[in-house]
């Protein structure tokens, strides 16, 4: 027996998997609330307890983490034109599993620089300039960014030609050098930042939050890579994960335009994607659905009053450890998974907009299409919680009401009934063929 714990920090549950990788075994699952405010470990305790009802005392050969604990991994992204290097950044950090706090776009300005010091971000990640093109502007960012009163490490990814003068400016900060997000136009190079990303969060932040030498990656990243290990198996999948405080999407597919006369507009989207809606949450972030959708739609999809909604909105807000018992509460938070899905997918999908030219009409897309996407896979706990699994998947499906919108047109569901998407996100670095097979036993069809 080769016995191994995985173990979550969630934002707002932790969540601890035991398997035996020799016989590639899922020996069971628990959870309980992280305990942020005080110490990570008493939440992990609880859960390990509750683990060991399931199967007896366990001794462990290994122990692994992912975390999105205490606000996960937060970042600023500062680039030149919103749709080229500000976009391959943004692609870049949410890739290694980051949670954008901010954007920023051409030169920075006095109320940025006010702003970014308040969001105190993990991690700033300064872009601009394809390689020998525009230099101005990142080295403007960089002379502002010198005097920013706040401590964060900056990872410099822009222009080649500039990195020797931004190192001179940045030299009394934490500063880290990588290749170009975008070292020409429409050529997209995320990698070596995406790994660079995960490596300071290693180094620095899992210390600087009390969490434990076990945590390996940012739980995004965890949930990315389980992803990509069960797409190179099934085929092309999107997952949708609505957790308390953000909502995530995930889409392992091309993307490309697959019908013909479609003209593709922008930078190319990387195979395995992410996007997190930071401002969507069933719990922390609940307030940011209502703003979305609308307090009517949510109303009407829980057949409850815009009363009601507001009243056990607020309450969800200031209890985010709180679990729907009554049916009132099953019927709000079946409408905000709804909307959160909703919101989420179309905001993850490309759009395909008609337009006319000179030569006549023709069609244009922006981002990925998905509409050829076969499997939709759901995970966290208000998507496990329920038995509207199917009815909650139709949200994130193509509708005639958002015509443009190229999300998957017909999909099979498979629900992650033991939340082991993160787990064997863990475990696929070290065992592979046993993180795929027990993925593959344990997704359940919906």
């Amino acid at each position: 027996m080769e016995n191994i714990l995985l173990i979550d920090y969630g934002s707002t549950f932790t969540k601890v998997v035991a398997v035996d990788a020799s016989e590639s075994k899922l020996l069971g699952f628990a959870s309980a609330y992280t305990t942020v405010d005080t110490d990570v470990c008493e939440g992990l305790n609880s859960a390990l307890g509750e683990l060991e009802k399931q199967t007896g005392k366990i001794d462990f050969h290994k122990r692994m983490a992912c975390s999105s604990a205490a606000g996960g991994l937060r970042m600023v992204v500062c680039g030149l034109v919103p749709e080229l290097t500000a976009k391959a950044a943004t692609l870049a950090s949410m890739g290694a599993g980051a949670k954008i706090v901010g954007l920023y776009s051409y030169e920075l300005i006095e109320e940025d620089i006010t702003e970014i010091a308040a969001k105190k971000p993990d991690i700033l990640l300064l872009t601009g300039g394809t390689d020998g093109g525009n230099k101005k502007c990142i080295l403007h960012n960089a002379e502002v960014l010198a005097g920013i009163p706040a401590d964060f490490p900056i990872i410099v990814a822009g222009n080649r030609s500039t990195k020797h003068d931004i190192m001179q400016i940045l030299k009394n900060r934490r500063t880290y050098l990588c290749d170009n997000v975008m070292p020409s136009v429409e050529t997209l190079n995320i990698e070596p930042v995406k790994q660079l990303i995960r490596d300071i969060f290693l180094e620095r932040i899992i210390h600087a939050k009390g969490l434990t030498d076990e945590v390996t990656m940012p739980t995004p990243a965890a949930v990315l890579a389980a992803t990509e290990l069960l797409a190179s198996d099934i085929g092309d999948l999107m997952a949708i994960d609505v957790g308390g405080a953000t909502t995530d999407i995930y889409s392992i597919a091309d993307g490309a335009p697959n019908k013909s006369g479609v003209i593709y507009k922008g930078l190319p989207e990387p195979y395995a994607k992410r996007t997190v809606e930071g401002d969507i949450g069933m719990r922390y972030s609940v307030h940011g659905i209502v703003e979305a959708a609308g307090a009517s739609k949510i109303a009407k999809l829980s057949e409850l009053t815009k009363e009601q909604v507001t009243r056990q909105v607020q309450y969800l807000s200031e209890h985010t450890d709180s679990l729907p018992t009554s049916n009132e509460q099953k019927a709000l938070d079946f409408a905000l998974a709804a909307m959160a899905i909703e919101t989420a997918t179309l905001r993850h999908a490309g759009t395909l907009e008609e337009i006319f030219t000179t030569s006549g009409r023709a069609l244009v897309q922006t981002g990925k299409d998905l509409t050829e996407v076969k499997t939709i896979v759901m995970t966290g706990g208000a998507l496990l919680k329920t038995d509207k699994q199917k009815e909650l998947a139709t949200h994130a499906l193509y509708s005639d009401m958002q015509p443009q919108s190229l999300r998957p047109m017909k999909v099979n569901l498979l629900i992650d009934k033991y939340y082991i998407l993160a787990a064997m996100g863990l475990l696929c670095g070290y065992a592979p063929t046993t993180a795929l097979e027990i993925l593959k036993a344990n997704m359940t069809k919906g």
